[in-house]
Protein backbone atom coordinates (compact mmCIF):
# COMPACT_ATOMS: atom_id res chain seq x y z
CA UNK A 1 0.00 0.00 0.00
CA UNK A 2 1.40 3.48 -0.94
CA UNK A 3 1.85 5.72 2.39
CA UNK A 4 -0.11 8.21 2.86
CA UNK A 5 1.23 11.40 2.82
CA UNK A 6 0.03 14.63 5.03
CA UNK A 7 -0.82 17.72 3.21
CA UNK A 8 -1.75 21.18 4.45
CA UNK A 9 -5.22 22.90 3.65
CA UNK A 10 -6.87 26.15 4.41
CA UNK A 11 -10.53 25.74 6.11
CA UNK A 12 -11.92 29.15 5.23
CA UNK A 13 -11.83 32.52 5.90
CA UNK A 14 -14.67 32.01 3.37
CA UNK A 15 -16.56 28.98 4.59
CA UNK A 16 -19.62 28.53 5.59
CA UNK A 17 -18.98 26.60 8.76
CA UNK A 18 -16.03 29.05 9.77
CA UNK A 19 -18.61 31.33 11.32
CA UNK A 20 -16.69 34.29 10.97
CA UNK A 21 -13.95 34.86 8.87
CA UNK A 22 -11.02 32.18 10.99
CA UNK A 23 -8.68 30.93 8.81
CA UNK A 24 -7.79 27.24 10.11
CA UNK A 25 -4.42 25.93 8.52
CA UNK A 26 -4.89 22.53 8.99
CA UNK A 27 -2.35 19.40 8.44
CA UNK A 28 -4.14 16.32 7.23
CA UNK A 29 -3.52 12.67 6.85
CA UNK A 30 -5.87 11.37 4.92
CA UNK A 31 -9.04 12.61 6.69
CA UNK A 32 -7.39 12.91 10.17
CA UNK A 33 -6.65 15.72 11.49
CA UNK A 34 -2.65 16.43 12.91
CA UNK A 35 -2.48 19.87 13.56
CA UNK A 36 -5.05 22.87 13.38
CA UNK A 37 -3.24 26.38 13.52
CA UNK A 38 -6.24 29.09 13.85
CA UNK A 39 -5.42 32.61 12.09
CA UNK A 40 -7.57 35.70 13.29
CA UNK A 41 -6.23 39.17 12.11
CA UNK A 42 -8.76 38.99 8.95
CA UNK A 43 -11.87 40.94 10.54
CA UNK A 44 -9.55 43.49 13.14
CA UNK A 45 -11.99 46.52 14.01
CA UNK A 46 -9.75 47.79 16.69
CA UNK A 47 -12.74 48.24 19.26
CA UNK A 48 -10.58 49.09 22.24
CA UNK A 49 -8.50 51.95 20.27
CA UNK A 50 -11.32 53.65 19.25
CA UNK A 51 -13.23 53.32 22.62
CA UNK A 52 -9.79 55.41 24.01
CA UNK A 53 -10.57 58.09 21.40
CA UNK A 54 -14.11 58.56 22.46
CA UNK A 55 -15.68 60.30 25.82
CA UNK A 56 -17.05 57.17 27.52
CA UNK A 57 -20.63 57.66 26.72
CA UNK A 58 -20.33 57.95 22.93
CA UNK A 59 -18.52 53.81 22.59
CA UNK A 60 -21.56 51.94 24.20
CA UNK A 61 -22.81 51.58 20.41
CA UNK A 62 -19.23 50.19 19.55
CA UNK A 63 -19.96 47.13 22.00
CA UNK A 64 -23.04 46.28 20.15
CA UNK A 65 -20.86 45.57 16.85
CA UNK A 66 -18.79 43.20 19.23
CA UNK A 67 -20.30 40.01 19.20
CA UNK A 68 -23.45 40.52 17.33
CA UNK A 69 -25.97 38.01 18.06
CA UNK A 70 -25.57 39.22 21.47
CA UNK A 71 -25.96 42.85 21.52
CA UNK A 72 -27.42 43.93 24.92
CA UNK A 73 -25.35 41.92 27.52
CA UNK A 74 -21.98 43.51 25.35
CA UNK A 75 -23.08 46.78 26.40
CA UNK A 76 -24.05 45.47 30.08
CA UNK A 77 -20.14 44.35 31.09
CA UNK A 78 -19.23 47.85 29.73
CA UNK A 79 -21.60 49.96 31.15
CA UNK A 80 -20.94 48.08 34.45
CA UNK A 81 -17.38 49.18 34.55
CA UNK A 82 -18.35 52.72 34.20
CA UNK A 83 -20.80 52.76 36.42
CA UNK A 84 -18.35 51.15 39.27
CA UNK A 85 -15.91 53.99 38.16
CA UNK A 86 -18.92 56.66 38.91
CA UNK A 87 -20.31 54.82 42.05
CA UNK A 88 -23.75 55.44 40.67
CA UNK A 89 -26.31 53.80 41.42
CA UNK A 90 -29.02 52.39 39.46
CA UNK A 91 -32.66 52.02 39.73
CA UNK A 92 -34.25 48.63 40.83
CA UNK A 93 -36.54 48.75 38.13
CA UNK A 94 -33.83 49.19 35.20
CA UNK A 95 -32.09 46.35 37.18
CA UNK A 96 -34.52 44.24 36.43
CA UNK A 97 -35.14 45.50 33.02
CA UNK A 98 -31.32 44.88 32.06
CA UNK A 99 -31.30 41.16 33.73
CA UNK A 100 -34.99 40.47 31.92
CA UNK A 101 -32.78 41.88 28.59
CA UNK A 102 -30.06 39.95 29.24
CA UNK A 103 -31.76 36.65 29.24
CA UNK A 104 -33.64 37.37 26.20
CA UNK A 105 -30.55 38.25 24.45
CA UNK A 106 -29.39 34.73 26.20
CA UNK A 107 -32.15 33.09 23.90
CA UNK A 108 -31.68 35.18 21.03
CA UNK A 109 -28.07 33.72 20.71
CA UNK A 110 -28.62 30.35 21.57
CA UNK A 111 -31.60 30.21 19.22
CA UNK A 112 -28.80 31.70 16.70
CA UNK A 113 -26.30 29.23 17.36
CA UNK A 114 -28.94 26.15 17.57
CA UNK A 115 -29.92 26.72 13.93
CA UNK A 116 -26.50 27.65 12.44
CA UNK A 117 -24.71 24.71 14.27
CA UNK A 118 -27.48 22.20 13.03
CA UNK A 119 -27.18 23.51 9.61
CA UNK A 120 -23.28 23.18 9.78
CA UNK A 121 -24.20 19.18 10.55
CA UNK A 122 -26.61 18.71 8.38
CA UNK A 123 -29.93 19.60 10.17
CA UNK A 124 -31.43 21.93 8.35
CA UNK A 125 -35.66 21.93 9.62
CA UNK A 126 -34.27 23.04 13.10
CA UNK A 127 -32.80 26.63 11.27
CA UNK A 128 -36.32 27.31 10.43
CA UNK A 129 -37.72 26.79 13.23
CA UNK A 130 -34.83 28.74 15.53
CA UNK A 131 -35.97 32.12 13.48
CA UNK A 132 -39.59 31.51 13.91
CA UNK A 133 -38.78 32.68 17.32
CA UNK A 134 -35.86 34.93 16.86
CA UNK A 135 -37.95 37.57 15.11
CA UNK A 136 -40.54 37.66 18.11
CA UNK A 137 -37.40 38.76 20.35
CA UNK A 138 -36.00 40.65 17.54
CA UNK A 139 -39.43 42.84 17.32
CA UNK A 140 -39.02 42.88 21.31
CA UNK A 141 -35.84 44.65 20.84
CA UNK A 142 -37.53 47.07 18.20
CA UNK A 143 -40.17 48.30 20.29
CA UNK A 144 -37.61 49.32 23.08
CA UNK A 145 -34.80 50.59 21.20
CA UNK A 146 -36.06 51.21 17.36
CA UNK A 147 -33.43 48.58 16.22
CA UNK A 148 -33.50 45.08 15.91
CA UNK A 149 -29.96 44.55 16.16
CA UNK A 150 -27.86 47.15 17.50
CA UNK A 151 -29.53 48.64 20.33
CA UNK A 152 -27.54 51.12 22.49
CA UNK A 153 -30.34 50.73 25.14
CA UNK A 154 -28.13 50.56 28.17
CA UNK A 155 -26.75 53.39 29.75
CA UNK A 156 -24.34 54.34 32.86
CA UNK A 157 -26.83 54.60 35.64
CA UNK A 158 -29.41 52.29 33.71
CA UNK A 159 -31.84 52.16 30.68
CA UNK A 160 -32.42 54.71 28.04
CA UNK A 161 -36.10 54.58 28.33
CA UNK A 162 -39.06 52.45 30.16
CA UNK A 163 -40.64 49.19 28.41
CA UNK A 164 -43.49 51.06 25.69
CA UNK A 165 -47.15 50.32 26.62
CA UNK A 166 -48.49 48.89 23.08
CA UNK A 167 -46.71 46.90 20.86
CA UNK A 168 -45.45 47.70 16.73
CA UNK A 169 -48.47 45.42 14.93
CA UNK A 170 -48.07 43.94 11.39
CA UNK A 171 -50.32 46.06 8.88
CA UNK A 172 -52.96 45.01 6.58
CA UNK A 173 -51.57 43.90 3.14
CA UNK A 174 -52.93 42.41 -0.18
CA UNK A 175 -50.60 39.51 0.80
CA UNK A 176 -52.13 38.85 3.60
CA UNK A 177 -55.42 37.59 4.54
CA UNK A 178 -57.73 39.06 7.46
CA UNK A 179 -57.99 35.82 9.29
CA UNK A 180 -53.85 36.14 9.00
CA UNK A 181 -53.31 39.76 10.15
CA UNK A 182 -55.37 38.80 13.15
CA UNK A 183 -53.83 35.70 13.96
CA UNK A 184 -50.21 37.53 13.88
CA UNK A 185 -51.79 40.12 15.81
CA UNK A 186 -52.85 38.71 18.56
CA UNK A 187 -50.22 38.66 21.20
CA UNK A 188 -49.73 42.36 19.97
CA UNK A 189 -52.81 43.84 21.79
CA UNK A 190 -51.49 44.85 24.74
CA UNK A 191 -48.05 46.48 26.35
CA UNK A 192 -44.31 44.70 25.65
CA UNK A 193 -44.36 42.97 28.80
CA UNK A 194 -47.61 41.33 27.79
CA UNK A 195 -46.51 40.42 24.81
CA UNK A 196 -43.02 38.75 26.43
CA UNK A 197 -44.97 37.21 28.50
CA UNK A 198 -47.17 35.47 25.66
CA UNK A 199 -43.65 34.48 24.43
CA UNK A 200 -42.31 32.98 27.97
CA UNK A 201 -45.42 30.66 27.88
CA UNK A 202 -45.44 29.61 24.45
CA UNK A 203 -41.70 29.08 24.14
CA UNK A 204 -40.86 25.57 26.24
CA UNK A 205 -43.26 23.95 23.97
CA UNK A 206 -41.05 25.55 20.79
CA UNK A 207 -37.33 24.42 22.39
CA UNK A 208 -39.58 20.69 23.12
CA UNK A 209 -40.31 20.40 19.01
CA UNK A 210 -35.63 21.50 18.97
CA UNK A 211 -35.15 18.14 20.84
CA UNK A 212 -37.56 16.42 19.30
CA UNK A 213 -35.41 17.16 16.22
CA UNK A 214 -32.31 16.83 17.41
CA UNK A 215 -31.55 15.02 21.18
CA UNK A 216 -32.74 11.53 20.36
CA UNK A 217 -31.52 11.70 16.46
CA UNK A 218 -28.85 9.11 15.25
CA UNK A 219 -27.58 11.31 12.88
CA UNK A 220 -26.77 14.34 15.29
CA UNK A 221 -25.63 11.93 18.23
CA UNK A 222 -23.17 10.05 15.79
CA UNK A 223 -21.71 13.82 14.92
CA UNK A 224 -21.27 15.06 18.15
CA UNK A 225 -21.28 12.51 20.67
CA UNK A 226 -17.42 12.00 22.08
CA UNK A 227 -16.32 14.81 19.21
CA UNK A 228 -14.16 17.62 21.21
CA UNK A 229 -14.16 16.05 24.60
CA UNK A 230 -12.57 18.47 26.93
CA UNK A 231 -12.08 17.15 30.82
CA UNK A 232 -12.92 19.84 33.68
CA UNK A 233 -9.33 20.19 34.79
CA UNK A 234 -8.44 20.74 31.12
CA UNK A 235 -11.58 23.40 30.52
CA UNK A 236 -9.80 25.23 33.26
CA UNK A 237 -6.59 25.34 32.30
CA UNK A 238 -7.63 26.65 28.45
CA UNK A 239 -9.54 29.33 30.20
CA UNK A 240 -12.90 28.13 29.43
CA UNK A 241 -16.06 29.76 30.68
CA UNK A 242 -19.90 29.54 29.86
CA UNK A 243 -21.60 26.76 27.94
CA UNK A 244 -17.79 25.41 27.07
CA UNK A 245 -16.99 24.80 30.71
CA UNK A 246 -20.18 24.24 31.98
CA UNK A 247 -20.28 21.57 29.50
CA UNK A 248 -17.45 19.66 30.73
CA UNK A 249 -18.98 19.23 34.35
CA UNK A 250 -17.62 22.44 36.08
CA UNK A 251 -20.96 24.44 37.89
CA UNK A 252 -19.17 27.97 37.20
CA UNK A 253 -21.83 30.90 36.61
CA UNK A 254 -20.97 34.62 37.42
CA UNK A 255 -25.15 34.55 38.02
CA UNK A 256 -24.99 32.66 41.10
CA UNK A 257 -21.11 33.28 41.96
CA UNK A 258 -21.18 36.62 41.62
CA UNK A 259 -24.43 37.72 41.20
CA UNK A 260 -24.45 41.30 39.51
CA UNK A 261 -28.06 43.71 39.29
CA UNK A 262 -30.96 41.55 40.37
CA UNK A 263 -29.78 38.14 39.70
CA UNK A 264 -29.42 36.82 43.61
CA UNK A 265 -33.30 37.00 43.56
CA UNK A 266 -33.67 35.16 40.42
CA UNK A 267 -34.35 31.69 40.87
CA UNK A 268 -32.83 28.93 38.13
CA UNK A 269 -30.51 26.43 38.03
CA UNK A 270 -27.40 25.76 36.58
CA UNK A 271 -27.05 22.70 33.99
CA UNK A 272 -24.05 20.95 33.86
CA UNK A 273 -22.68 18.85 31.22
CA UNK A 274 -20.88 15.02 32.37
CA UNK A 275 -18.57 14.09 28.97
CA UNK A 276 -17.43 17.36 27.68
CA UNK A 277 -18.31 16.33 23.85
CA UNK A 278 -19.74 18.59 21.58
CA UNK A 279 -23.29 16.82 22.88
CA UNK A 280 -22.84 17.96 26.59
CA UNK A 281 -22.18 21.36 25.17
CA UNK A 282 -25.22 21.55 23.24
CA UNK A 283 -28.08 20.00 26.36
CA UNK A 284 -26.82 22.79 28.44
CA UNK A 285 -27.30 25.61 25.86
CA UNK A 286 -30.44 23.90 25.35
CA UNK A 287 -31.20 23.92 29.11
CA UNK A 288 -29.86 27.33 29.45
CA UNK A 289 -32.67 28.57 27.40
CA UNK A 290 -35.67 27.08 29.52
CA UNK A 291 -33.73 28.92 32.57
CA UNK A 292 -33.63 32.03 30.71
CA UNK A 293 -37.35 31.76 29.59
CA UNK A 294 -37.92 31.54 33.35
CA UNK A 295 -36.09 34.34 34.37
CA UNK A 296 -37.77 36.60 32.19
CA UNK A 297 -40.80 35.50 33.24
CA UNK A 298 -40.07 36.06 36.70
CA UNK A 299 -38.57 39.60 35.29
CA UNK A 300 -41.82 40.41 34.10
CA UNK A 301 -43.98 39.64 37.06
CA UNK A 302 -42.08 41.86 38.95
CA UNK A 303 -41.73 44.79 36.49
CA UNK A 304 -45.69 44.75 36.17
CA UNK A 305 -46.00 45.77 39.79
CA UNK A 306 -43.17 48.09 40.19
CA UNK A 307 -42.97 51.24 38.24
CA UNK A 308 -40.25 53.55 38.35
CA UNK A 309 -37.62 55.58 37.56
CA UNK A 310 -35.01 53.59 34.79
CA UNK A 311 -32.06 55.59 34.93
CA UNK A 312 -29.81 57.68 37.61
CA UNK A 313 -31.75 61.23 38.19
CA UNK A 314 -28.42 63.04 37.93
CA UNK A 315 -28.36 65.09 34.95
CA UNK A 316 -24.08 65.04 34.91
CA UNK A 317 -24.03 61.32 33.65
CA UNK A 318 -28.02 60.93 32.23
CA UNK A 319 -29.90 62.87 29.76
CA UNK A 320 -32.97 65.18 31.10
CA UNK A 321 -36.14 64.09 29.19
CA UNK A 322 -37.18 65.93 26.34
CA UNK A 323 -39.61 67.41 27.91
CA UNK A 324 -37.30 69.23 30.34
CA UNK A 325 -34.99 70.08 27.46
CA UNK A 326 -37.51 72.15 25.81
CA UNK A 327 -38.37 74.17 29.07
CA UNK A 328 -35.62 74.61 31.10
CA UNK A 329 -32.17 76.20 30.26
CA UNK A 330 -29.99 74.47 32.79
CA UNK A 331 -31.68 71.02 31.13
CA UNK A 332 -30.36 71.85 27.65
CA UNK A 333 -27.11 72.75 28.88
CA UNK A 334 -26.95 69.45 30.41
CA UNK A 335 -28.27 67.82 27.43
CA UNK A 336 -25.76 69.48 25.31
CA UNK A 337 -22.71 68.75 27.35
CA UNK A 338 -23.36 65.21 28.05
CA UNK A 339 -24.01 64.76 24.38
CA UNK A 340 -20.62 66.41 22.48
CA UNK A 341 -18.46 66.13 25.45
CA UNK A 342 -19.76 63.28 28.32
CA UNK A 343 -18.18 63.42 31.56
CA UNK A 344 -15.11 63.31 33.47
CA UNK A 345 -14.77 60.34 34.98
CA UNK A 346 -13.01 59.49 38.55
CA UNK A 347 -9.21 58.74 38.39
CA UNK A 348 -9.20 54.75 38.85
CA UNK A 349 -9.47 50.96 36.77
CA UNK A 350 -12.75 48.96 36.69
CA UNK A 351 -13.20 45.20 36.07
CA UNK A 352 -17.00 43.86 35.34
CA UNK A 353 -17.41 41.12 34.40
CA UNK A 354 -21.32 39.79 33.43
CA UNK A 355 -22.31 35.58 32.51
CA UNK A 356 -22.53 36.54 28.41
CA UNK A 357 -24.66 33.46 26.18
CA UNK A 358 -20.82 32.85 25.28
CA UNK A 359 -19.14 32.98 28.75
CA UNK A 360 -17.02 35.62 30.62
CA UNK A 361 -17.56 38.78 29.15
CA UNK A 362 -15.64 41.44 30.84
CA UNK A 363 -14.71 45.03 30.37
CA UNK A 364 -11.53 46.86 32.25
CA UNK A 365 -11.42 50.26 32.09
CA UNK A 366 -8.59 52.87 33.34
CA UNK A 367 -8.78 56.09 33.38
CA UNK A 368 -6.72 58.91 34.14
CA UNK A 369 -10.12 61.40 35.37
CA UNK A 370 -10.77 63.02 31.43
CA UNK A 371 -13.99 62.30 29.68
CA UNK A 372 -12.45 59.60 27.75
CA UNK A 373 -10.94 56.36 29.03
CA UNK A 374 -7.28 56.29 28.99
CA UNK A 375 -7.09 51.88 28.55
CA UNK A 376 -9.91 49.92 27.87
CA UNK A 377 -9.22 46.13 27.69
CA UNK A 378 -11.89 43.69 26.94
CA UNK A 379 -12.09 39.74 27.83
CA UNK A 380 -13.89 38.54 25.15
CA UNK A 381 -15.37 34.70 25.88
CA UNK A 382 -14.75 33.20 22.52
CA UNK A 383 -11.04 34.72 22.38
CA UNK A 384 -10.07 32.15 24.85
CA UNK A 385 -11.65 28.98 23.42
CA UNK A 386 -10.88 29.71 19.82
CA UNK A 387 -7.32 29.47 21.64
CA UNK A 388 -8.09 25.96 22.32
CA UNK A 389 -9.08 25.22 18.78
CA UNK A 390 -5.76 22.97 17.80
CA UNK A 391 -6.12 20.99 20.93
CA UNK A 392 -9.31 19.97 20.77
CA UNK A 393 -9.64 19.18 17.12
CA UNK A 394 -6.49 16.91 16.69
CA UNK A 395 -7.22 12.94 15.73
CA UNK A 396 -10.47 13.96 14.65
CA UNK A 397 -11.80 13.69 10.83
CA UNK A 398 -12.07 16.97 8.69
CA UNK A 399 -16.03 16.84 8.78
CA UNK A 400 -15.32 16.92 12.87
CA UNK A 401 -13.71 20.64 12.62
CA UNK A 402 -17.18 21.65 11.59
CA UNK A 403 -18.71 20.30 14.77
CA UNK A 404 -16.25 22.06 17.13
CA UNK A 405 -16.21 25.28 15.48
CA UNK A 406 -19.90 24.78 15.61
CA UNK A 407 -20.08 23.46 19.40
CA UNK A 408 -17.42 26.87 20.57
CA UNK A 409 -20.07 29.08 19.15
CA UNK A 410 -17.37 31.27 17.96
CA UNK A 411 -18.81 34.82 16.62
CA UNK A 412 -15.78 36.54 15.52
CA UNK A 413 -16.69 39.93 16.04
CA UNK A 414 -15.89 39.98 20.15
CA UNK A 415 -12.64 37.53 18.88
CA UNK A 416 -11.09 39.93 16.65
CA UNK A 417 -11.82 43.05 18.09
Amino acid sequence: MSEIQSYTMNFGPQHPAAHGVLRLVLEIEGEMIKKADPHVGLLHRATEKLAETKPFNQSIGYMDRLDYVSMMCNEHGYVMAIEKLLGVEVPERAQYIRVMFDEITRILNHLMWLGAHGLDIGAMTVFLYCFREREDLMDVYEAVSGTRMHATYYRPGGVYRDLPDSMPKYRASKFRSKKDLSRLNAAREGSLLDFIEDFTARFPACVDEYETLLTDNRIWKQRTVNIGVVSPERAMQLGFSGPMLRGSGVEWDLRKKQPYDVYDRMDFDIPVGVNGDCYDRYLVRVEEMRQANRIVKQCVDWLRDNPGPVIASDHKFSPPTRVEMKDDMESLIHHFKLFTEGYCVPEGEAYAAIEHPKGEFAVYIISDGANKPYRVKIRAAGFAHISAMAEMVEGHMLADVVAIIGTQDIVFGEIDR
